[in-house]
């Protein structure tokens, strides 16, 4: 029988005016708080009196654009010692896999220790000086994005070094409630997809790590989320009220954001995913893809639920995949986000230019199935349709199972 494990939820707060927050138009506007408003307002008390570590970066913001460390550090009692930056570092701004340096934070004078470089988690000597762990990173809701996955490894130094860990919870932008792609295989987990979730895994990052806790995958005295107030599971990020932010430098909209789950595979490809135009992850192309506009034909005839296809021209910037040249690309366009499956999109992409350019088309075996989860897909989209189509319905399948499995630590109704 599973240990019985302890998980604290600060839920169902009455949340006290934030002065200053309440009396600015940005505050207001916004229907949902998150996480970090929900402390200061009403459980400050959680790190008032401590030494205050905090994995944050560009998207640990409050509804009005103030950070959360800028916000901690002016909070009476509450001492910041230690900042952690993920993937693109602090700033958000450095290019995806990029090694993030370790420096100091220019506005805070707070120290900030990287986690994307040398070192994925904190070090025991990291966090000697702290009291407490932090949380607050805007996540996209999508297994092969690095950011849950820091948050799983800085969870699990964090109790291996006896500091409670704090998450300040935020939304999942492509809606809580919806769960689509297979799980990932042992042989294939890294830093894109450290545990055994869905593709698009419909958790907030809170609810996440109660999951892995609960369920055993991460072991910790016990998981503090400070929830959001007014969240739905039903809710796209635009319906939140709350300011986007680019979570990297490659997701700037939420229409990528939602073909990400399907478009991210051509990074396991020799095809351009779009980085380095002005529409990466809803295009995919190379210079070889001469018949753009035929594919885009073939996939619309597929009737594909919420999406049509169309063909394009790109020019690429230099130190990306076709960097610096001009390139023929099918483009994803999202005509109903709430019938739209990415996964989906994903695979008749990829096996309609797989039929079609079997010499051509490249695979980057390895990365491709750390992406998918496993070699499944790669293998369907160069055999047949059917093929296809039965491991779709087998994803459908696994993903239920497993949004079944995470009810008992849902945060949100």
């Amino acid at each position: 029988m599973r240990r019985r494990l302890a998980l604290l939820a600060v839920a169902h707060l009455a949340l006290a005016p934030h002065a200053s927050a309440q009396s600015t138009p940005c505050a207001a506007a916004a229907a949902v708080r998150p996480g970090l408003e929900v402390l200061l307002a009403d459980s400050v008390h959680l790190v008032r009196g401590r030494r205050v570590g905090l994995v944050t970066n560009h998207t640990g913001l409050d509804r009005c654009g103030r950070r959360a460390v800028d916000l901690l550090v002016a909070t009476a009692g509450v001492r910041v010692v230690a900042l952690f930056a993920p993937e693109h570092g602090l700033s958000g701004a450095a290019r995806g896999g990029a090694v993030v340096r370790s420096g100091r934070d220019s506005a805070s004078g707070v120290p900030v220790h990287s986690l994307y470089g040398e070192r994925l988690a904190p070090t025991a000597a990291m966090l000697r000086d702290v009291d407490v762990l932090l949380y607050d990173v805007q996540d996209v809701g999508a297994r092969p994005y690095t950011f849950v996955w820091t948050m799983a490894l800085a969870a699990r130094a964090a109790g291996e070094a006896g500091v409670p860990l704090l998450v300040l919870d935020r939304p999942d932008p492509i809606r809580a409630d919806r769960v689509a792609g297979g799980l990932i295989e042992p042989a294939w987990r890294t830093i894109t997809g450290l545990h055994p979730v869905a593709l698009r895994y419909g958790l907030t990052p809170g609810e996440l790590l109660r999951y892995l806790h609960g369920t055993g995958q991460i072991s910790l005295p016990s998981v503090t989320v400070v929830p959001m107030r007014n969240y739905t599971r039903a809710q796209w990020w635009d319906a939140t009220r709350m300011p986007w932010v680019n979570p990297s430098p490659n997701l700037r909209d939420l229409d990528a954001t939602i073909a990400y789950t399907g478009t991210v595979f051509f990074e396991g490809t020799n095809l351009s995913e779009g980085r380095g135009t002005d529409a990466p992850f809803r295009v995919a192309g190379a210079p070889w893809l001469t018949d753009a506009g035929a594919i885009a034909a073939a996939l619309n005839a597929r009737n594909l639920p919420g999406v049509r296809f169309d063909s394009t021209t790109k020019t690429v910037a230099a130190g990306q995949k076709h960097g610096g040249l001009t390139i023929p690309m099918v483009q994803v366009i999202v005509t109903d986000r709430d019938r739209v499956v990415p996964v989906e999109v994903g695979a008749w992409m990829l096996r309609e230019i797989a039929t079609r350019h079997p010499k051509e088309l490249v695979w980057r075996e390895a990365h491709m199935d750390r992406l998918a989860g496993d070699a499944r897909l790669r293998t369907a989209v160069t055999t047949s349709d059917a093929a296809v189509t039965a491991l779709l319905r087998t994803f459908a399948d696994e993903s239920r199972r497993f949004q079944d499995a995470t009810r008992p630590y849902w945060l949100y109704r």
